[in-house]
């Protein structure tokens, strides 16, 4: 049964997964570990393709203003 306070406030958020540039990793198992892998190579990709979104307006730009 819920308790009297998540009635109230619905239940207790859960804790964003985030990893921190040089955290230690000694507390974390192997599972914890792969899946901070897993987030980290997807934040990799994302921001590649930003990256190539930018390159690629920064590129239609210049080619524009070269016209």
């Amino acid at each position: 049964m819920a308790r009297a306070d998540e009635d109230v406030f619905g239940a207790p958020p859960k804790k964003k997964i985030a990893h921190e540039i040089g955290e230690n990793l000694d507390t974390f198992s192997a599972d914890e570990l792969s899946e901070r892998i897993g987030l980290l190579k997807a934040e990799i990709e994302r921001l590649e393709t930003a990256r190539a979104s930018k390159e690629a307006s920064r590129a239609a730009a210049a080619a524009f203003f070269k016209s």
